[in-house]
C-alpha cells in the first residue's frame, strides 16, 4: 500500500541536500540544465515528502500517486529526489549521464524506480498524466496525478490541447504545477511568447487555479494539500520560482541553462549551500 512520508523531516534541509546532489551531478556528469533543476527542487520536496502517496519499496503499486516531471531536462532534480526518498541508494547518483548508466540526462521509464515517463521531448508530460488520470477513473482507483511543467514548455500547443481535454473530462484527480522561473533556453519567457498572464490562461481553459511562492515549502505543502482546488475541475498551480535558486551566483542567470560548473564553481556552490539555512 502506498504511504505518505514521515512529515517530521526538516524539508528545508532536504532541499539543501538535493541542491548539493544536482550541483555535483552537473559537474561530474558534464551535464547542463543546472539552473532548471535548481528552480523546481522545492516543488519536488513538497510533493515527495508530504503530498504524494508513494512507497519506495513498491514503486509499481497500482494505487500509487503518479508524478510526471514534464520538464525532463531537470531530470537531475528528479533523480536526486528519488534517491533521498529511498527508491535507490544516493551513491548511484554518481553514475548520472555516464554511458550505459541508469541515469540518462533525460529521464526514461524503467531506467530507475519511480520514473513514470520519458519526458525529454517537451510538451507531452501533461498529456501522459491525463491518460493516467483517466485510467484511474475507468479502473475506479483513487490515485492522483501531478505534472510539473516549465513556463517555457507552455509555448507548446500540446499543453493547451491537454488543458482543454482535462477540463472537458472534469479530471479533478490531476494537477499541473508550472515552474514559473521566467526563463527559457534563449531568453525571458515573456519576450519569446506571450505567456502572461499565466494564471488567467489556465483559468480560461477551465482549470481551478492558484499562485504560490515556489520556494516556500510550507506554502507549497499547504497548497498541495488543498487538491483538488475545486471538485470537478483539474487544478493548476503557478509556482513563482527563480532559476538557479539556492546558489547566489547562479540565481536568475540564464547562462546556467547550459553552463556546467567547473571545480572552483562547484566548491563555491557547495560552500554556500553548507552555510545557507534558507535555500
Amino acid at each position: 500500500m502506498s504511504v505518505l512520508p514521515d512529515t517530521s523531516v526538516d524539508l528545508t534541509a532536504v532541499a539543501r541536500q538535493l541542491r548539493r546532489h544536482v550541483v555535483r551531478m552537473s559537474h561530474e556528469g558534464r551535464a547542463p540544465h543546472l539552473g532548471s533543476s535548481l528552480s523546481c527542487i522545492d516543488i519536488l520536496v513538497a510533493a515527495y515528502w508530504d503530498t504524494l502517496k508513494i512507497d519506495p519499496a513498491s514503486p509499481d503499486d497500482p494505487d500509487r500517486d503518479r508524478f510526471i516531471l514534464s520538464k525532463g531536462h531537470a531530470a537531475a532534480a528528479l533523480y536526486a529526489t528519488l534517491a533521498e526518498r529511498g527508491f535507490f541508494p544516493s551513491e548511484e547518483l554518481a553514475e548520472y549521464n555516464c554511458a550505459g548508466s541508469r541515469f540518462p540526462e533525460q529521464p526514461s521509464p524503467g531506467a530507475v524506480p519511480g520514473v513514470e515517463a520519458a519526458t525529454g521531448s517537451l510538451g507531452h508530460g501533461l498529456s501522459l498524466g491525463l491518460g493516467m488520470a483517466l485510467a484511474a477513473r475507468i479502473q475506479n482507483r483513487s490515485y492522483r496525478v501531478m505534472a510539473v511543467v516549465s513556463d517555457g514548455e507552455c509555448n507548446e500547443g500540446t499543453v493547451w490541447e491537454a488543458a482543454m481535454f482535462a477540463a472537458a473530462q472534469q479530471l479533478d484527480n490531476v494537477a499541473v504545477v508550472v515552474d514559473y522561473n521566467r526563463w527559457q533556453a534563449t531568453g525571458r519567457s515573456e519576450e519569446i511568447m506571450a505567456i502572461d498572464p499565466m494564471i488567467d490562461k489556465w483559468k480560461a481553459f477551465g482549470w481551478a487555479t492558484a499562485s504560490v511562492d515556489g520556494h516556500d515549502i510550507d506554502r507549497l505543502v499547504e497548497q498541495f494539500n488543498q487538491l483538488p482546488l475545486q471538485s470537478g475541475r483539474p487544478s493548476a498551480i503557478v509556482a513563482r520560482t527563480t532559476k538557479g535558486k539556492g546558489i547566489s551566483f547562479m540565481e536568475d542567470d540564464n547562462n546556467w541553462h547550459y553552463r556546467i560548473p567547473n571545480e572552483d564553481e562547484l566548491q563555491a556552490a557547495l560552500a554556500e549551500l553548507d552555510g545557507d539555512s534558507d535555500a
